[in-house]
């Protein structure tokens, strides 16, 4: 009667990337006696896994985490001349430090949060004329970010009630028609084209003649 093998009765894999017979390669490296003789299968497993996954790069770092993945299949008491040493075991599957997040209670996400500080900053201000000012240069900044995710038009209503959520200064105005007019939150419109057309007999010609506008100072 046969004695087969079967997976399910052969040790755990380390890495099921490399598949079993690389791993039955390199226990036969490790029980090799002579160092310089073990050093030489080593160096050539290690072409035989950078063949495993050709669409890696050959690179130093790919050299590297090869010859890691080496060590580790061998549970890192392989004793051969490499051009990396060996890693530490308690670096291995050590998970990463956990990233602190930010919980900050933002009142409106499509503006986010550095447009709030830019508020608290503005009503830190003491000159009115300077709070108007701020107030009118991040109501044009919020009025963009507005467009971005909505490209519908926006009256500048909905912007000064957003403002108004999160007014705390003494000089807070209502919203108005007055304050609007103030904040002149209302971007230039694009320039057109006027488009004059002459009929003939023989053939209608277009005349194009553009608008000269003023261009008003940028935000910042």
């Amino acid at each position: 009667m046969h004695n087969f093998e079967y997976n399910s009765q052969l040790p755990d894999l380390i890495l099921k990337e490399y598949g079993r017979n690389i791993h039955k390669l390199v226990d036969y490296i490790v029980k090799i006696e002579d160092r310089d003789e073990r050093t030489r299968f080593a160096h050539n497993l290690i072409e035989l896994m950078r063949q495993i996954n050709p669409n890696t790069r050959d690179s130093q770092d790919t050299q590297n985490k090869l010859w890691d993945d080496l060590y580790i299949m061998s549970h890192f008491s392989l004793d051969v001349e490499s051009p990396f040493a060996m890693p530490e075991p308690d670096s291995i599957g050590k998970k990463p430090k956990h990233v602190g997040y930010n919980n900050h209670e933002i009142s409106f996400r499509h503006y986010g949060y550095n447009v709030e500080l830019l508020i608290a900053r503005i009503y830190e201000t003491e000159d009115p004329e300077q709070y108007y000012d701020g107030l009118m240069r991040v109501g044009k900044l919020m009025k963009s970010f507005y467009l971005t995710w909505n490209k519908d038009s926006v009256q500048d209503e909905v912007i000064l009630a957003h403002l108004e959520k999160n007014w705390r200064a003494p000089f807070a105005p209502k919203p108005g028609k007055d304050w609007c007019e103030r904040m002149r939150l209302s971007w230039p419109r694009k320039r057109k084209n006027r488009i004059l057309r002459t009929k003939t007999k023989t053939k209608t010609t277009t005349i194009g003649k553009r608008i000269k506008r003023k261009n008003k100072s940028p935000l910042f």
